[in-house]
């Protein structure tokens, strides 16, 4: 069984300078779109693959509000964004853009809700 690698000092630079990039881009709302342009979304992540031709952005609009849609949009507008990218970023190479919803945040309360429950308190307390 092969591991992945872990992200190389580059791609993690490079990954972050998009992300502010795009982070700046959302916070201007001059997508074109309505939806966009009046939705707060937050970019949490942004992975290189090793020969910075893709990167997978992970967003979470505010308040979870309207995530598929907006996921579909920028999907259909990921080459406006990627011509944002390309204007800003010093790199021989854009990367082509995807956009996945992050769902980190998510897993975390439920994780938190699962520590705070009354069968989980029973469980510790019978360990003591």
């Amino acid at each position: 069984m092969r591991t992945a690698k872990p992200p190389t000092q580059r791609q993690l630079r490079v990954g972050e300078e998009v992300r502010h990039i795009l982070a700046q881009s959302f916070s201007f709302r001059h997508s074109g779109d309505p939806l966009l342009d009046r939705s707060t979304i937050t970019v949490t992540q942004v992975r290189i693959s090793p020969d910075l031709q893709n990167a997978t952005v992970y967003i979470v609009p505010l308040g979870g509000e309207h995530l598929k849609e907006i996921l579909s949009v920028l999907k259909e507008r990921s080459w406006f964004f990627r011509k944002e990218v390309a204007r800003q970023l010093k790199t021989r190479v854009v990367p082509r853009l995807s956009f996945q919803a992050d769902l980190s945040f998510d897993e975390a309360q439920r994780i938190d809700l699962l520590l705070k429950s009354e069968k989980v308190k029973r469980d510790v307390e019978g360990e003591e």
